[in-house]
């Protein structure tokens, strides 16, 4: 990603309606395996600038890593003696050490040309019977001038994320942020028929605090729904939780 968005989402990670609501979703999914844990050994590989790694504490250590030298210089102390400067594709980590292992709008960066290698890393540091977790953006007919302006390389289906992860466990599988779709859809639309004269920015800036609220909700539902074990058919994004058997 280009600086200026590490920047920004330094900035508003602890308070935007969509960091927020996605890390409702994904405690839905973790807290359905490691509810009243806090022993796990997590990694979270491509961490940015840290909002995850905070919230994944609750669950135990977290070790983290990024490439870009803006996740040390934006991640602060959400950051400080977690971050380990390196790739995805080669984990400088022993084998089968971690119990969890996330993966968070990483995989389809362009600075991932192939998620092989990162999954196969995934696959060695993390421990028999250990779990990786897994959010992509979905469909790529939903690309839009965000996905350029994070260098993003493809969008992908339920169905491609399933293939991606054919050795693992698929334990959940859902789209997410669904319920807001038609808001997406409309901007998608907006785009291609009037492409915005600052090509390159993405759409992470904070909105109005009552705007930033009410959007809250619908991902709180979403949240609410896949904790009682249901899934959602379409979605901006597809979760996924697998675990290694073992």
């Amino acid at each position: 990603m280009e600086r200026a968005e590490y920047e920004v989402m330094a900035a508003v990670e602890n308070r935007h309606w969509w960091y927020g609501g996605m890390r409702a979703i994904t405690a839905a999914l973790l807290d359905e395996v490691y509810a009243g844990r806090c022993d796990l050994r997590i990694l979270d590989a491509g961490c940015g600038t840290g909002g995850n790694v905070a919230f994944l504490r609750r669950y135990g250590s977290v070790a983290a890593i990024d490439l870009a030298p803006e996740a040390a210089a934006f991640g602060g102390e959400r950051l400080r003696g977690a971050l380990v400067r390196g790739m995805v594709q080669t984990l400088p980590f022993i084998s089968e050490w971690f119990d969890l292992v996330t993966s968070f709008e990483v995989l389809y960066h362009r600075g991932v040309p192939d998620e092989a290698p990162a999954l196969n890393e995934a696959w060695r540091v993390l421990r028999p019977g250990g779990r990786l977790l897994v959010r992509l953006p979905a469909f790529e007919w939903l690309r839009g001038e965000h996905d350029r302006a994070v260098h993003g390389r493809r969008r992908y289906t339920a169905g491609d994320v399933c293939a991606l992860l054919k050795d693992f466990e698929i334990e959940r599988i859902s789209y997410v942020n669904t319920l807001l779709l038609p808001l997406p859809l409309m901007q998608r639309f907006i785009e291609r028929m009037a492409p915005p004269a600052d090509h390159g920015s993405s759409d992470l800036a904070l909105p109005p605090a009552l705007v930033n609220e009410a959007l809250r909700w619908p991902l709180a539902a979403e949240a609410a729904w896949l904790a009682r074990g249901h899934s959602f058919p379409v979605g901006l994004s597809v979760i996924c939780r697998a675990r290694k058997p073992g």
